[in-house]
């Protein structure tokens, strides 16, 4: 009997106990929730769990040349053009669900030239009296492409499910196009060909050939007759 009630108090003192630390876990969770933010120590983890924010590009060690070509383009103009283009989709009666529209703002850069690459012996004639009959390539656009950089959308305005994806690229597309047309309604290549005749023309120079003439066709000189000498006439007595 004196064993069992031995046995029945230790297990009330150890439920006791239990109990007691129960309820200093409860407040001294209580008061490290209320205590002052700077008291709360900060966790700090290893900077090495953060994942770093700037792309890290690692590039391949094979580099494959596919062609190598030699080039003569003598550039002559530069034009820096400014578009604004209008993109949409989706538009019509369910436009506030499935539009699209945005307003583009297109820079972009036209180099014009002529390609010496095509110039051959036979384009060239140099008369006895010293001019030069010269046939230049005709002027050609070398590059049209817009500046990425500095072209940026101004505006957007999409339905509630109209995002098109590919509605800003083809809006650049268009734009491409559109400043290599505005370069040659202005006379681009008719710059480009003029600007070409000056350099050529001060290269004709530097090697003292003064009189240059541009042609489409080289003329076909004929030969200077050449003066038949009959002898000296005979006289009788």
């Amino acid at each position: 009997m004196e064993q069992k009630q031995t046995q029945n108090r230790v297990l009330i003192i150890l439920l006791a106990l239990m109990l007691v630390c129960g309820v200093l876990a409860v407040l001294g969770g209580y008061r490290l929730l209320n205590r002052p933010k700077s008291l709360v120590p900060t966790l700090v983890l290893p900077a090495d769990l953060f994942p770093e924010p700037t792309p890290t590009i690692y590039p391949s060690e094979v580099t494959v040349i596919e062609q190598v070509q030699m080039l003569g383009r003598l550039e002559t103009v530069s034009y820096h053009i400014e578009k604004v283009v209008t993109a949409e989709s989706g538009q019509g009666p369910l436009s506030f669900l499935l539009g699209d529209k945005l307003l583009l703002i297109a820079r972009g850069t036209v180099i014009a030239g002529v390609d010496l690459s095509q110039v051959g012996p036979g384009d060239a004639l140099i008369t006895d009296d010293g001019t030069v009959y010269f046939r230049l390539p005709k002027a050609t656009v070398f590059l049209a492409t817009l500046d990425n950089q500095r072209t940026q959308v101004y505006d957007r305005r999409t339905g509630l499910v109209g995002m098109n994806p590919e509605l800003e690229t083809a809006a650049r597309q268009q734009a491409e196009l559109l400043i290599r047309e505005a370069a040659e309604e202005d006379g681009v290549l008719e710059k480009a060909d003029e600007n070409a005749r000056q350099v050529m023309r001060s290269l004709f120079l530097a090697l003292r050939l003064e009189h240059v003439i541009f042609v489409d066709e080289l003329p076909t000189l004929t030969p200077s007759p050449t003066p038949v000498h009959t002898g000296t006439p005979v006289t009788t007595p």
